[in-house]
């Protein structure tokens, strides 16, 4: 547990001076009783629980004291609390390389069983929207909660050429805030070849400067909108996918990876030509970690199921740092209501 004000917690310095001053008090009154009675009536008409009992209202009221105390210091803990989390966002690969059977029956088709079974676990009340990217990106599937159209967005993804994950990423960056710019010029080459008229490809970059400033958030803050992206080669167009994970985590978005295929990769086969096609681990941890998301690797169909198992239970229970001044604040009311009702129930007086 952390406190935000933690320079508060000096009052609880306070608590020991109060007991001492209580223990004083205590032996004042002891002495003045003896002034006007035996000590023998003295113990008759008190016994030992009478005695004791008579120090728990005021201990029950220091210790009221020292948790609000406690409280003003605004404590903090990592607790497990259900996800805020409105909109997901899938970006997946949908390069030449996904045809690839080192994941039975195939890359694609198994990242594709394994999205249909995350869609169908998510709350209802999550918005769900699918970027495609292989040489370009595009939205195939704006965040709906309809699970119906999304499942069909996933069926209908279609192989093409090259990688361009900095173009997924951007992208997925600009369906969760479509009206904000992104000025990565001096990091895309060939910027207009890679807006083609195909399918939209990369948002427009171009937009007036004055609406690109924007004061940065801490990676990982925003939590409204969370992206899952799932690739299994290694970016060679587009944007600089490092670069484009750096705009995310200015933004407080995180990104989940998740890695596709085997160690050693596999040699594709396809309409005469051939090529050895590897996972490049390095990006896609970098990329989870410039924007405190994870990263995970799958090399069997299984693997891949069990990532998204696990992704979703991320997203519904989350655990995080949070504020539990409130529950500082109400044991320390709970304990001073117990410590008043006490004492008027066996002493007829408020402490």
């Amino acid at each position: 547990m952390t406190f935000l004000w933690p320079d508060m917690l000096w009052l609880l310095l306070a608590v020991p001076a109060l007991v001492a001053g209580y223990i004083l008090l205590v032996r004042r009154k002891k002495k003045a009783a003896l002034r006007y009675a035996s000590l023998s009536m003295l113990k008759n008409a008190m016994g030992a629980g009478q005695r004791f009992r008579r120090h728990i209202p005021p201990v029950l009221f220091l210790a009221s004291l020292a948790v609000m105390i406690a409280a003003v210091a605004r404590p903090a803990a990592v607790l497990t609390l259900p996800s805020q989390h409105e909109t997901v966002i899938l970006a997946m690969d949908t390069s030449g390389s996904m045809r690839a059977t080192d994941v039975e029956p195939s890359r694609l088709a198994a990242a594709q069983a394994a999205a249909r079974t995350f869609v169908a676990d998510q709350p209802r009340h999550t918005r769900i929207g699918v970027v495609a990217f292989a040489g370009t990106a595009s939205v195939v599937q704006a965040p709906t909660q309809n699970r119906e159209d999304i499942l069909a967005a996933i069926d209908r993804f279609q192989l093409q050429r090259a990688t361009a994950i900095g173009s997924g990423i951007l992208v997925s960056l600009k369906t969760i805030f479509p009206d904000a710019e992104f000025d990565l010029r001096s990091w895309i080459p060939r910027a207009d070849s890679l807006r083609d008229s195909g399918r939209g490809a990369l948002p427009d970059l171009t937009g007036d400067p004055k609406k690109q400033a924007f004061k940065p958030v801490p990676p990982g803050s925003y939590t409204y909108a969370v992206i899952i992206l799932l690739s299994d080669g290694q970016s060679n167009v587009g944007p600089n996918p490092i670069e484009a994970a750096r705009v995310a985590a200015d933004r407080g978005v995180r990104i989940f990876t998740v890695g596709v295929g085997t160690a050693e990769g596999s040699v594709l086969n396809f309409e005469g030509w051939s090529m050895r096609v590897r996972l490049d681990e390095e990006a896609l941890k970098t990329i989870a970690e410039l924007t405190h998301g994870e990263y995970f690797y799958a090399s069997t169909a299984m693997d891949l199921k069990k990532i998204y198992k696990a992704l979703t239970a991320r997203l519904v229970l989350e655990s995080k740092e949070t504020e539990i001044t409130a529950l500082f604040s109400a044991a320390a009311a709970i304990l001073a209501l117990l410590a008043a009702l006490l004492s008027v129930l066996w002493f007829n007086r408020i402490l």
